[in-house]
């Protein structure tokens, strides 16, 4: 499935109203606009655990990864060890781009796509919102042992708290999909 950046087709959004174009220039956007982005993607943000951060590293070079998430209504909370390669390069680079998606078929897909910047704090012992994101997805048992064993591992963790600037909500299977693609659509229909 081929998503850009861009801004979604107007005509097909799922909540019946146009979309405001962005303001501000290149990969900003209106926090009244962020936030209604961010308000249409609530189920998504609120059952997903695992995103895709894509920052630039030390060496200037691009990584993604696959990275744990945690909504807890108003911000996205990653977290790693104190110590991870990517706390010293995001402290240089707070700059990010963020994916979360679900679906695996056309009609189920559904995709959040983000930038923005990162603010970490180091923070002794295991950030709370780690824990949080793991009593989503174990039973209670295998939370306490997950729990148990990050508190005998982490020492400390970096809290990673993702401040968004720009943000677009899309849903494939209710026509919420990027400008390119409704043109496309309707050029072959």
């Amino acid at each position: 499935m081929d998503v850009e950046n861009d801004e979604a087709s107007p005509s097909q959004e799922h909540s019946g109203h146009e979309r405001p174009h962005d303001s501000g220039g290149p990969g900003v956007m209106d926090p009244e606009q962020i936030a209604q982005e961010l308000a249409d993607a609530h189920e998504l943000l609120s059952r997903a655990s695992m995103a895709r951060l894509a920052y630039n590293g030390l060496d200037g070079l691009p990584r993604v990864i696959p990275i744990g998430i945690y909504w807890t209504g108003d911000e996205i909370i990653m977290s790693t060890a104190a110590t991870a390669p990517k706390v010293r390069a995001l402290s240089a680079r707070p700059e990010v781009a963020l994916t979360i998606d679900a679906g695996d078929s056309p009609g189920s897909a559904r995709t959040l796509s983000l930038r923005g910047v990162v603010h970490l704090t180091i923070v002794d012992g295991v950030v709370p919102e780690y824990l949080a994101a793991a009593r989503k997805n174990f039973d209670a048992e295998s939370a306490a042992e997950f729990e148990r064993n990050c508190r005998a591992l982490y020492d400390r963790m970096a809290r990673i708290a993702f401040e968004p600037r720009w943000a677009r909500f899309y849903d494939f299977g209710a026509g919420r999909v990027p400008r390119f693609l409704a043109d496309l659509a309707k050029k072959s229909g």
